[in-house]
């Protein structure tokens, strides 16, 4: 196996790079291995579509090194290419963002050992509008405005991103016109709060949307929140937050949640969808799930 770490080297996270090299330097069995650093935002995406094209027979293991747009990146190139199953995606976490692996507790994502003794796994992807892809969550709605808010702030240095952005979000992202389909029956009513579409579970750094989500059963977690005034919002953040929204009274009336393979999305003025971080700006978006579309190496 090769493995190819994939560095986010952006400036204020180049510091991760020297730690990532300790660590390969220190494994005491010789492996074979190289070393990219992405230039700017997207670089990933066409260093590991190119590489796949160019060795469609070798095996190899491509380690995103970052956070969740790392790791959106690093997949985004694979499904372009058409990676085939001799083509893997793991992740040593070092970025801002780390919701991907809060769906495997216990794992240690900060391990090169673990990493190479770790076993393949197939999962899902949702693909977005025929080019764009989240292996984690999308949303859109409150959520992604918090979301953009928090990409704003990271890059100006700002720390606890995500709460600013949640205070953001409050007075700017509570009243949404969306409407949402999920397997061709609409969800939605006049205004929404928020929506997420959910691979794994966690979205916002600390929020499990999406507590029932199964990554390798080909659906999609829809959860949609209907407009609810602020008061009430303030008093279920709390249970959204931990997860135990799904069977708790205090939603009902309020929160529609299904399981489906397509979610079709229309606003008639233009949103930003939330691709694992990234953010997506349109009117209509189709999400579809692809089934077991990509190899991950769970950490030993």
């Amino acid at each position: 196996m090769h493995y190819c770490f994939i560095i986010n080297n952006e400036a204020k996270k180049s510091a991760n790079a020297p730690l990532i090299l300790k660590q390969i330097e220190e494994i005491d069995t010789p492996f074979d291995y190289e070393i990219y650093k992405t230039t700017a935002v997207r670089t990933a995406i066409s260093f590991v579509s190119d590489y796949c094209r160019n060795r469609p027979e070798e095996e190899t293991c491509f380690v995103a090194c970052g956070g969740d747009g790392t790791i959106n990146e690093v997949s985004t190139g694979m499904m372009l290419a058409g990676a085939g199953k001799n083509k893997h995606l793991a992740v040593l976490s070092y970025g801002s963002g780390n919701d991907f692996i809060k769906y495997y507790p216990g794992k240690d994502f900060r391990c090169i050992r673990s990493l190479l003794d770790g076993t393949a796994h197939d999962i899902d992807i949702m693909k977005v509008n025929g080019d764009s892809y989240s292996i984690n969550i999308c949303n859109f709605g409150f959520d992604a405005v918090v979301c953009s808010m928090a990409n704003r702030l990271t890059r100006k240095g700002w720390k606890n991103v995500y709460r600013w952005g949640i205070v953001h979000a409050i007075f700017h992202g509570r009243f949404n016109r969306i409407d949402v389909w999920a397997d061709g029956k609409r969800i939605t009513g006049k205004r929404m709060l928020l929506c997420t579409l959910g691979n794994n579970d966690h979205v916002g750094g600390e929020f499990c949307c999406s507590p029932k989500a199964s990554n390798d059963d080909g659906l999609i977690e829809v959860g949609l929140c209907r407009c609810i005034s602020l008061l009430r919002f303030l008093s279920v953040m709390d249970d959204y937050r931990k997860g135990t929204h799904l069977d708790n009274p205090k939603f009902n009336g309020i929160f529609t949640y299904r399981r489906a393979k397509n979610v079709r999305i229309h606003s008639d003025r233009p949103i930003e969808l939330c691709l694992d971080g990234e953010m997506l700006p349109g009117q209509d978006f189709d999400v579809s799930i692809i089934p077991q579309a990509v190899s991950f190496i769970i950490p030993a």
